[in-house]
């Protein structure tokens, strides 16, 4: 239950890498950019890629109504995020500590991983709903108005997760170093729950 513990406690400190790196990044190719324009979404912020590329994506999105990419005191996720994230390194290291001495028992590393699943998935949407109101929620007196073929407002909404083509923008949106150290963190502690139960039965005797 010792090394399962160890593991538990490693997991959960691997969120604090999101205090630190990116949790997703958005970038956006044309040919009148060389160099690619981005966006590196924290967990309580947004940030250029390079030096003036919020500006750049603003200036943008302005010929086509969108609104401008929004400042952490704007959103109130970038408030509640990090407090999320601290929350449950607290709580997966306190449950590893418990684990390590015997206080509680695996399923607790099972519950812990559900939990931050459940966090996750709900961030997710909250970030998918993002997306499609600063893609579809238009300014009607925009500078460029582009339509669909059935003559409907066309959405600029950016893929939540792959590639997509955005007139004549490549987009694509991909987790970050943050986001890989989340799924790796989580997979450990899902790792040591399964590891702590294949003790644990191998423990049992036969009958």
């Amino acid at each position: 239950m010792k090394k399962t513990s160890i593991i538990m406690i490693i997991g959960s400190l691997l969120l604090l890498g999101l205090f630190k790196f990116p949790l997703w990044n958005i970038m956006l190719g044309a040919p009148q950019y060389p160099d690619p324009l981005g966006m590196n979404i924290y967990i309580n912020g947004i940030q250029g890629v390079s030096e003036f590329d919020i500006q750049n994506i603003d200036g943008l999105n302005h010929y086509i109504g969108m609104k401008t990419i929004p400042k952490p005191e704007e959103m109130w996720e970038f408030s509640l995020f990090p407090k999320v994230i601290l929350g449950m390194v607290v709580l997966g290291v306190a449950i590893g500590i418990l684990g390590f001495f015997g206080k509680v028992n695996y399923w607790f590393f099972l519950g812990w991983f559900l939990l931050m699943s459940v966090l996750g998935i709900l961030g997710m949407y909250d970030f998918n709903n993002w997306l499609i109101d600063y893609g579809s929620n238009l300014d009607p007196h925009a500078i460029i108005k582009v339509t669909n073929p059935d003559g409907t407002p066309m959405s600029y909404k950016p893929p939540l997760l792959g590639f997509q083509k955005l007139l004549n923008f490549d987009v694509t949106s991909l987790p970050h170093i943050g986001g890989y150290l989340m799924f790796l963190g989580m997979s450990l502690t899902l790792f040591a729950f399964w590891l702590g139960r294949r003790g644990t039965l191998r423990k049992k005797p036969m009958n």
